[in-house]
């Protein structure tokens, strides 16, 4: 068993927190396999609930709680001269208290190769009646942990990271390391090991070694995509560029590409070298025809489609070919690999664009659009019929916050992120019949929940 703590600060006074992704990487970080989320609230105006990331739908969930317990209503709890000891800063929140009923406090979840078990459509939330506050939740995991060298390799990668950025020369290194300890999905190095598992040559620490390469260039990609965008935070910290300066960023992100090139030459694999090295190549043709693209704002659905594969896409299928590639895996196994790698890469970045118009994503809503990037629920919403000329003429002026907000207002009233969504969940089903055609040696399963992770997120 694993017992933790998951803080977080809210922001309003009845507030639904996305907490899944959090919860999910501490299931990551623990290791556990199969078993359950045990999941409870230290605070008596603070709920749980599983229900939809739907921002009018959360909009409906408030306003229900309003109705059944009106902020400034009559509550005998809120009256103080009849109550004893009470703390000078007590706050009226008898309201708040009473909707606690109509919640949890509690809440377990199911835990299946690595993965919460959850609907299509459901996320965890945490209930906030009485904010801004914050919050702690105590957490307990218990269940099968990885244990075996194939399972349990995962700190190996962590390990590696580190010992990597503490050679480099400081003012390198401090910016990168800022942005790895952050966070992230760590997706493409989970696919470099699970993959490198699957041939005939399997060696964890090698594995280790090209897992950690590919995730300092994939986070290079991000140093330099931020700059571009001009985009002020990465995963809730400032970026590099905000906080160093744009001449800073250019530096680290091409002194990481160069780095994470030669440990990738190192490992004295041709074949896996030459398959990130076209990755790279096909990043950087990406980022030119998306800025580019930007002055035909908001394009059209093949120049999308294009972009993504080369900024998204090809870093998930050399990481999936990579890896099978330093396992000495059969050119059947490596091709289909290569294949499922790029549509789940494709899948997660329709799935990122849906993510970045709900308010409860940690994103700011409506960054994308008022950066002018290639999405593929505003190139919907801009062929709407009803709404599509109103949001085509916002786009061709200026955008300020005003106009960003209507233009995103006017993409959630369409069928746009429901249909980018079912197309990502289609792409994701095609990654998973790709795995169906080749032996595997039992990692099917891993892989299988490693797609669909891509897409049932809200993060």
């Amino acid at each position: 068993m694993s017992g933790n703590r998951l803080e977080f600060a809210t922001t309003s006074s009845t507030e639904f927190v996305d907490i899944t992704s959090a919860i999910q990487e501490e299931i990551r970080r623990s290791g556990l396999r199969n078993g359950r989320v045990h999941l409870q609230s230290l605070h008596t105006t603070l709920g749980l609930a599983v229900n939809e990331n739907e921002p009018l739908l959360l909009q409906d969930f408030k306003g229900l709680l309003e109705r059944i317990a009106p902020a400034g209503g009559t509550y005998q709890h809120d009256d103080f001269t009849r109550r004893l000891d009470i703390p000078l800063d007590e706050p009226v929140n008898g309201h708040a208290h009473c909707r606690q009923l109509l919640l949890s406090a509690f809440a377990t979840l199911m835990v299946e190769d690595g993965q919460l078990v959850l609907g299509r459509w459901q996320s965890v939330f945490a209930v906030e009646l009485d904010g801004p506050r914050h919050r702690r939740l105590a957490m307990q995991l218990e269940g099968e942990f990885a244990t075996s060298r194939r399972e349990g390799t995962e700190p190996l990668v962590e390990l590696e990271l580190a010992r990597q950025l503490a050679v480099d020369p400081e003012p390198i290194a401090s910016p990168m390391r800022r942005l790895v300890e952050a966070g992230g999905k760590r997706l493409r190095p989970r696919l470099v090991q699970l993959t490198s598992a699957i041939g005939p040559r399997n060696d964890p620490l090698r594995a280790a070694e090209l897992a950690a390469a590919v995730e300092l260039l994939h986070n290079a990609t991000l140093i330099h995509d931020d700059y571009v965008d001009e985009s002020t935070h990465r995963r809730g910290r400032p970026t590099v560029a905000a906080a160093e300066g744009p001449e800073r960023a250019i530096a680290v992100g091409d002194y990481y590409f160069a780095k994470a090139t030669r440990l990738i030459a190192q490992i004295g694999n041709a074949g896996v070298t030459s398959a990130v090295a076209e990755a790279l190549e096909a990043i950087c043709a990406s980022q030119i025809d998306d800025v580019a693209l930007r002055g035909t704002y908001p394009g059209d659905r093949e120049s999308y489609m294009r972009v993504i594969r080369g900024k998204t896409a090809s870093l998930f299928s050399a990481a999936c070919a990579s890896g099978a590639l330093l396992s000495e895996a059969s050119g059947e196994v490596v091709g289909a690999l290569r294949r499922y790698g790029d549509l789940v890469g494709t899948a997660f970045q329709m799935a990122d664009d849906v993510i970045d118009f709900s308010p409860t994503s940690g994103k700011t809503v409506g960054l994308d659009i008022k950066q002018r990037v290639l999405s593929l629920p505003l190139i919907y919403a801009a062929e709407d019929r009803v709404v599509g000329p109103e949001v085509r003429a916002l786009l061709a002026g200026s955008l300020g916050d005003a106009e960003v907000g209507r233009v995103a207002d006017l993409v959630i009233s369409t069928d746009a992120l429901p249909r980018v969504r079912e197309e990502a969940m289609m792409l994701v089903e095609a990654a998973v019949r790709e795995l169906d055609a080749v032996e595997l040696d039992g990692l099917r399963p891993a892989l299988v929940g490693v797609a669909r992770s891509a897409v049932d997120r809200n993060s």
